[in-house]
């Protein structure tokens, strides 16, 4: 007869494999999954589209003088991004290299190509290794950071739209549809009921968050996040930290700007036409595809034919750019994980 001791010893024994098997599909999921997404959306897109005409534009049809000289901002971008980090570290005592937090930037966009938002991870986990600096309490300043730039990013976003009002007002009269239109059908009933229902919308909603468990998760999560932008006030050098955080995303736009003038096609239509595709592309990389494949292509490619961009060459600009600023990162990749193989460690007592 087999002891209960060894019948649950058995019973483990065959848990454990399901529990690695459970965990190693969960892995592939998290992988896979925003491949395909981000795939099916580039067929979709690209389902007809003559890819042995991308050579001719390659080489004959765009100045590759202006993809060049973009290059050094999206570089800087990273740069600033490290430099800014390095700061934020300092107030909560820890110390990290100004080298290693440049590579670690350098290494976690590359990494997040293979896998998306597995860069934040990986960053962390490199200023962990070879500087020796907590990685809860680098993770903590990488959600500080984030909170940061989001709040700049919705700011732009809100400008963005009011300087443009008119391309979106064009959008909606190419659709047969009118603001002035939809609005007028309102009476002054109409839009107290609209505004009494959306106000039980958010009633309900908010009764029904505070009944699941995530409610509380979510309200931690963002005062969390609330403290942690609260604690910039001891970062030792402010205005440094705002040309940091703003110098970010000038180089970001900067980055991207310049491949307009590479093309005939996009070259001019000017300085409005860029910051609405750059804010509108900026939005769409929140899905998480390996560097927003997919998503950006589209809504940028959209927002560019809204500008009279042809639908054929609108593809050739997303394409191209992305492409090329994709191959970017993974070069800077590639440099600082050479770079750090030569890195002498730090080791904390």
């Amino acid at each position: 007869m087999v002891s209960f001791q060894n019948f649950v010893v058995s019973l483990h024994e065959i848990h454990l494999p399901r529990v690695k098997t459970r965990t190693f599909v969960n892995n592939v999921v998290k992988i896979l999954l925003p491949l395909a997404f981000g795939g099916a959306i580039l067929y979709w897109m690209y389902r007809d589209f003559d890819f042995k005409t991308v050579d001719d534009i390659l080489l004959h049809g765009m100045d590759w003088t202006w993809m060049l000289l973009s290059f050094p901002f999206g570089i800087l971008a990273q740069m600033f991004r490290g430099w800014r980090w390095r700061q934020t570290l300092e107030p909560i005592g820890e110390r990290a290299r100004m080298s290693t937090a440049v590579h670690s930037i350098f290494l976690s966009y590359a990494a997040s190509l293979v896998v998306p938002r597995i860069g934040e991870f990986t960053r962390c986990g490199v200023l962990k290794r070879y500087d020796g600096v907590s990685f809860a309490k680098a993770l903590g300043t990488v959600v500080t950071e984030r909170a940061i730039d989001m709040l700049l990013m919705a700011v732009v976003c809100v400008l963005t739209l009011v300087w443009q009002m008119g391309v979106f007002s064009t959008f909606f009269e190419r659709t047969g549809t009118s603001m002035d239109s939809i609005l007028g059908k309102f009476s002054t009933t109409g839009y107290l009921v609209t505004a009494a229902c959306g106000v039980a919308v958010l009633f309900m909603l908010h009764i029904l968050l505070k009944k699941l468990s995530i409610y509380n998760k979510v309200r931690a999560t963002f005062g969390g996040i609330w403290q942690g932008v609260m604690s910039l006030k001891s970062v030792k050098n402010i205005p440094l930290f705002l040309f940091y955080t703003i110098g970010i995303w000038v180089c970001y736009f900067l980055h991207y700007y310049l491949t307009f003038f590479c093309f005939d096609f996009t070259a001019g239509l000017g300085l409005e036409c860029a910051l609405v595709t750059f804010v509108v592309g900026s939005i769409a990389v929140i899905v998480p595809t390996p560097n927003g494949a997919g998503p950006w292509h589209f809504a940028v490619k959209t927002m560019l034919i809204l500008y009279g961009v042809a639908d054929n060459s609108a593809l050739y600009f997303v394409l191209i750019v992305h492409s090329v600023q994709t191959l970017l990162v993974i070069a800077l990749g590639i440099y600082s994980w050479g770079a750090l193989a030569f890195t002498k460690k730090i080791i904390k007592s």
